[in-house]
């Protein structure tokens, strides 16, 4: 018999279907190993020796193990593909030889021998768990990857220094039962700093002008004149434009001077519009040959925040260049088109997969990672930790297999498409998040787990089969439109003239050259798209829908219908949400795909964030620490530390580096600042008045955010310890009995909306748009069922 170890139960089970009867599949439900709570657990003057102990949850898991390992031939090691799976599989490897396997780096990979029996422990890893990948694993075993052991031991030992000897600090210096750790400090950073650049930004005014145009029908008046009264005593007959005539049908089209002309003469002022022609939208884009728009670049805490306006900076400007466009001639200075691709994108990564979830469907990272676990273990994904653009070759020419069955050969590239990860420390050993079989649906994963999990499925499958389809190709189209006085729109040539300029510009070369020599007032655009092969699209839309454009012409007059002016305000940065955090923290190498959705939901439980319609915004408490750490600690609390942090743990986890010489570079530094900040001054939280007095000394009200959330308390407290709920009212009332509607939490912490009037009222929603909808288009009031004594009560009486 063969013991196969792994992680979780539904893993275990889900191997088992692909295993005979030679094997036994156990999990071990996790760590099974790890530094102590109470203590720091980290012998600093022995070369940083992690003090690891049996989890005493997992005593009973273990004898179990051990048990299993001496009646077993061999023992495999199958768990997760990562750091964290390699440092559990080492555990247990260790302790299945009774503590006499040491970790310690090999030049081979020969395998390890358990020293209770002289059996083989070997380590198998797969990145999805399916029959093929889980034969081949089986067909080359091999041993405990001890860098990336390494690896893991030196990031856990980093994180409890910093975490163990920062906290104390914190009780000291700000308040009790607070807490810090290396990486999420410099994500509370990110949010504290995006609420002060916020703060400080200054919002302007600006406006924007657009033009309602339409074409004259079928007349389409020119802008070159024949010079009918030049020298020399010229013809006074009116010359077509013919710029043109490539655009025109081919019946239309003039073989020579002085043929059917496609254009009739000017007419004094506005053209009239047809009334078939559609209405187009132009937007103001130059004033006098300068354009309108100003953007102004601002230096962030984590990059760079473009603001963008307009030269128009009042409203009384606004209305003269409102009233000044009702009487100018609209004419179409030039029509681009061209035909442009649109390629797909890579599949997932841990963390465009977060972002894209919490885009969607509002997914906390937490849920999307524990929706992608399960995936993961009941086969249908390939492995959900992973920062690789990486595709098995096998899959990818069993997607373009579906794709070509599925929706015919036209869908898939000539040849395959390949994706490099430029980021440096990416795992390329790893796969890219991808479905196992390309068949399987999202109805079928529906039937299976449920709808949640079909929701994440399908955005996987989408991704991953559209990363192989053909590109799609748009036909793009800008019209420019120039608005002048009707006089100085119009150029007038000679024959000669005209004849030298047809004979080397081309029509749309020629409208430019005409309408730049006559310095129009204004110049105006729209543009439109058309979509001629949808290609990837068919599967993976983006929302892209046809704006469908007339057929301008050249150098012809449209019709003016309207003129709307527009106001707007500058706006500053936005919040960070799930998706902008994932990404600024991946982007500046904080974190590894692992430990995104953690990040979040520590700070988040620490109190130092709320989420106000799903942004983050720092609490009072999760500003004092931040401030605290950013005095005392800005070396340590920055993206710059934190990111060479990371990339030297790579290194380890390369074998390039030793995780202990690392420790050694940063704990000395760290521990002479600690002493000096112990003679730091205490951090004051700052608090809001309610306006509320207090009903025992009358002293203000304040809101406070404890350990549970927010509440309400005396302001002279400790000394007078009056304290009550906090309710967060909003502007809504119940559609239901009128009450206040207030937001609640429920037991996992989710914010919903419901009465304040409850239990009478069970009036809830999930989100205020669902309240104001509630309320707008009235629900079904269901009556308050009475309790059994009140009937009793009723009874008597």
């Amino acid at each position: 018999m063969k013991l196969v170890i792994v992680e979780s139960p539904t893993k275990a089970r889900t191997i088992g279907k692909f295993l005979g009867d030679g094997y036994t599949i156990r999990a071990s439900m996790g760590h099974v190993m790890d530094l102590p709570k109470s203590t720091l657990g980290v012998d600093v003057e022995n070369n940083f020796a992690p003090q690891f102990e049996i989890s005493a949850d997992k005593k009973k898991t273990i004898a179990e193990l051990k048990k299993l390992a001496k009646e077993a031939s061999s023992i495999l090691l199958a768990t997760d593909p990562d750091r964290e799976g390699e440092a559990i599989a080492a555990n247990i490897a260790e302790l299945i030889a009774d503590g006499k396997l040491p970790i310690a780096k090999t030049k081979k990979r020969d395998h390890m021998l358990s020293a209770i029996s002289h059996k083989p422990i070997q380590r198998i890893v797969f990145h999805e768990i399916t029959k093929e990948a889980i034969e081949e694993a089986l067909k080359n075993p091999g041993s405990v990857n001890e860098d990336l052991v390494a690896a893991q031991i030196g990031r856990r030992v980093l994180d409890r220094l910093v975490g163990y000897k920062l906290s104390p600090l914190l009780w000291q210096k700000v308040r009790r039962g607070l807490s810090a750790g290396r990486v999420q400090s410099v994500a509370l950073r990110l949010i504290v700093e995006r609420e002060r650049e916020i703060g400080k930004f200054g919002k302007e005014n600006y406006w924007t002008i657009s033009v309602a145009l339409s074409r004259v029908g079928s007349s389409h008046p020119s802008l070159l004149k024949h010079d009918a009264q030049g020298s020399k005593g010229k013809d006074t007959s009116l010359v077509s434009s013919s710029l043109n005539e490539s655009r025109l049908p081919k019946e239309e089209r003039m073989d020579k001077e002085g043929e059917k002309s496609t254009f009739n003469s000017v007419s004094e002022g506005q053209p009239a519009a047809s009334s078939n022609s559609p209405t187009v939208s132009f937007d103001l884009i130059e004033i006098g040959g300068k354009k309108i728009e100003l953007q102004e670049k601002l230096t962030l805490y984590d990059g760079t925040y473009t603001v963008t306006k307009t030269v128009i900076d009042s409203e009384e400007k606004a209305k003269d260049i409102e009233k000044d466009l009702q009487s100018k001639t609209y004419t179409v200075e030039e029509v681009i088109q061209k035909e442009t691709k649109r390629s797909p994108q890579p599949p997932f990564t841990t963390s465009t997969l977060q972002q894209q979830a919490a885009i969607r469907y509002g997914y906390s990272g937490k849920r999307t990672m524990s929706l992608a676990q399960k995936l993961y273990e009941e086969g249908y994904i390939t492995y959900h930790r992973t920062d690789s653009l990486t595709v098995a070759t096998s899959a990818i020419f069993a997607m373009r297999k579906y794709i070509e069955e599925v929706f015919g050969a036209t869908y898939i590239p000539e040849k395959p498409r390949f994706y490099v990860r430029q980021q440096k420390n990416a795992q390329e050993a790893h796969e890219a998040i991808r479905p196992t079989k390309a068949q399987v649906t999202a109805e079928k994963v529906a039937a299976d787990l449920g709808n949640d999990y079909a929701k994440l499925y399908e955005l996987i499958w989408r991704r991953a089969l559209a990363s192989q389809m053909s590109d799609a190709r748009i036909e793009s189209t800008t019209v420019y439109v120039a608005a002048d006085d009707s006089d100085k729109t119009q150029i007038k040539l000679s024959k000669p003239e005209i004849q030298s300029i047809r004979s080397s510009d081309t029509s749309d070369n020629l409208a430019r050259r005409v309408l730049s020599e006559s310095h129009p007032k204004y110049r105006f655009k729209t543009n439109g798209s058309v979509l001629l092969f949808e290609g990837f699209l068919k599967i993976n839309p983006f929302g892209l829908e046809d704006k469908k454009l007339p057929i301008f012409k050249a150098l012809e007059r449209l019709a003016m219908r309207k003129v709307l002016a527009e106001s707007h305000e500058t706006m500053p940065p936005a919040r960070y949400n799930d998706a902008s955090l994932i990404k600024s923290l991946e982007e500046a190498g904080i974190g590894r795909p692992s430990t995104y959705a953690t990040i979040i939901s520590t700070i988040e439980a620490r109190q130092y964030i709320e989420r106000e319609e799903k942004k983050f915004l720092p609490t009072s408490v999760g500003i004092a620490v931040n401030d605290f750490l950013v005095k005392n600690f800005s070396d340590i609390d920055d993206i710059p530390f934190t990111a060479d942090m990371e990339q030297k743990l790579d290194n380890v986890a390369a074998g390039e580096e030793n995780w202990q010489e690392v420790l050694r570079e940063f704990y000395g530094p760290f521990e002479k600042k600690l002493e000096v900040v112990k003679k730091a001054d205490r951090v004051e939280i700052p608090t809001e008045e309610t306006g509320e007095l207090c009903p025992k000394d009358n002293a203000p009200l304040v809101i406070r955010v404890g350990r549970f959330g927010k509440f309400i308390s005396c302001k002279n407290f400790p000394a007078c310890d009056f304290k009550k709920p906090f309710v967060e009212e909003t502007q809504f009332s119940c559609p239901k009995d009128g009450g206040k509607v207030i937001a609640r939490k429920t037991r996992k912490g989710r914010t919903f909306y419901g009465c304040s009037n409850y239990p009478k009222c069970d009036y809830a929603a999930w989100k205020l748009q669902d309240v104001k909808r509630d309320l707008e288009q009235g629900i079904q009031v269901k009556p308050v069922k009475k309790s059994t004594s009140a009937k009793k009560k009723k009874a008597k009486q």
